[in-house]
């Protein structure tokens, strides 16, 4: 990557160093013929796009509210990124299985509930003026093998999405996890066998897995796309904040003390990291 040169820049580098912030170098996003990209919760600001553009290629694009918050602060900024030249990976929060549960109990089947998400994540993606056939990915939070209502709500999401023009995704974990006697799952091959099944409409899978290795933490030079363990995924973050201490202890110093990934420049904004084949993996241009 190529360092910035401005003595401002330098300055900042070395005095968050000092107090424990990782030093990511500067380069528009490319890492040896792939891209990284950054997500976060909270909408960076507008004056922080610049800096941020120096480090990455795409950003993760918010529909819906993420997860545990009560409103959405990337609403209303696609066209503020585009001007900045970001790409984007664009995601609507799913349902936790407690909450699928409480839905289910309460009169709405689980089929039915991932239909109405996938209608508000449609109609988001409109009125971003996200083009069709951009893929939007569920965020789908918990790991290891589905159960059968998660299953009903994540297929019928991305069912009804794959009738809308637009094209679905999921956001799932690559991480292995016991299945049965000397047997492994991920979340990414459960949801691909139950398509293959079903025969469902295809899904793209945006795979998180932050263990060290594969992973190499919270660094803007990511191993390969294909070393994250999970074959013909469309990304693979590769970081996340807060770190998950059990898995990243061989790579935990290149997170800041406080156990979270940052850019210099934007250093309160915690990031998680991804690494793509294209600068604009969701098609969001």
């Amino acid at each position: 990557m190529r360092l910035l040169a401005t003595a401002f820049v330098l300055l900042t580098l070395v005095t968050l160093a000092c107090s424990g912030q990782p030093q990511l170098k500067a380069g528009a996003g490319t890492n040896n013929g792939s891209y990284v990209g950054f997500d976060s919760n909270d909408y960076p600001g507008d004056d922080s796009l610049p800096a941020l553009r120096r480090h990455f290629a795409f950003a993760g694009y918010w529909l819906t509210n993420p997860p545990g918050a009560r409103e959405n602060s990337w609403k209303g900024k696609r066209q503020i990124l585009l001007q900045n030249g970001f790409g984007f990976l664009v995601l609507a929060d799913g349902r936790l299985e407690v909450e699928i549960g409480k839905a289910k109990r309460s009169g709405t089947p689980p089929a039915a509930l991932g239909e109405n998400d996938a209608a508000e994540a449609v109609a988001a993606a409109r009125r971003e003026h996200f083009p069709l056939r951009t893929i939007l990915f569920l965020d789908q939070e918990e790991g290891g093998r589905l159960t059968d209502d998660q299953s009903a709500y994540l297929l019928a999401w991305t069912e009804a999405v794959s009738h809308s023009g637009y094209l679905p995704g999921v956001y799932a974990s690559g991480q292995a996890v016991g299945d049965g006697p000397d047997k492994t799952i991920t979340t990414v091959q459960d949801i691909r066998e139950q398509v293959a099944v079903q025969h469902s409409h295809e899904i793209v899978f945006w795979v998180y897995q932050d263990a060290c290795p594969p992973a190499n933490g919270c660094t803007m030079r990511p191993p390969p796309l294909a070393a994250s363990g999970t074959p013909d995924v469309a990304a693979w973050q590769y970081a996340q904040s807060p770190r998950r201490k059990e898995i990243t202890a061989a790579c935990s110093k290149t997170y800041a003390r406080d156990g979270n990934c940052y850019v210099p420049e934007v250093p309160n904004l915690q990031l998680d990291l991804s690494t793509a084949g294209s600068p604009d993996p969701s098609h969001g241009r």
